[in-house]
């Protein structure tokens, strides 16, 4: 150890960290993702066993994180899964409002309300991955007189699924 500087670890050991790695990440895609059909989450099993069914081999020098996004990519070609939209709120003054909207627009995927009194009030669902674009437009094009706010980070409806 002192002349390479490197700790031997037992295959059980390594074999126990992969799986818990593997479990990590599953945890993170089913808590990011949903059924896009029925806004559902998916479950942790479910998301595990398809993993299993596409191979996906843990890379432990990788955050767990980054692995989560390699693996949503990944599923999207084998089954129905979407990342779960974030609700928004912007708050735009009304000289820029106008303007800005339409830059944002392409970045929405849907307006849930739109007020226009002293400024302009969007509450809005928009695809996480657009986040920190729509954060940088606002605050350039304002010059930080606008707002946003994250009024929710996943989308998904709760309850029992009523069967027809």
């Amino acid at each position: 150890i002192l002349s390479k500087g490197e700790l031997q670890v037992s295959d059980k050991e390594r074999h126990t960290q992969l799986e818990q790695m593997f479990r990590d990440i599953a945890t993170i895609v089913a808590d990011k993702c949903v059924n896009p059909e029925t806004k559902r989450p998916y479950t942790v099993i479910l998301i595990e066993r398809a993993m299993k069914d596409i191979h996906y081999s843990v890379k432990p020098n990788k955050s767990t994180k980054q692995q989560a996004l390699e693996v949503i990519r990944q599923l999207k070609e084998t089954m129905q899964i979407e990342r779960a939209h974030m609700r928004l709120r912007f708050l735009l003054p009304p000289k820029e409002g106008k303007k800005l909207k339409e830059k944002l627009k392409p970045l929405i995927k849907v307006i849930e309300s739109e007020d226009f009194q002293e400024q302009l009030e969007i509450v809005c669902l928009v695809d996480p991955g657009c986040f920190r674009e729509i954060d940088e437009l606002i605050r350039s094009e304002t010059k930080g007189k606008g707002s946003l706010e994250v009024l929710s980070l996943k989308d998904v409806e709760e309850g029992d699924e009523k069967l027809e």
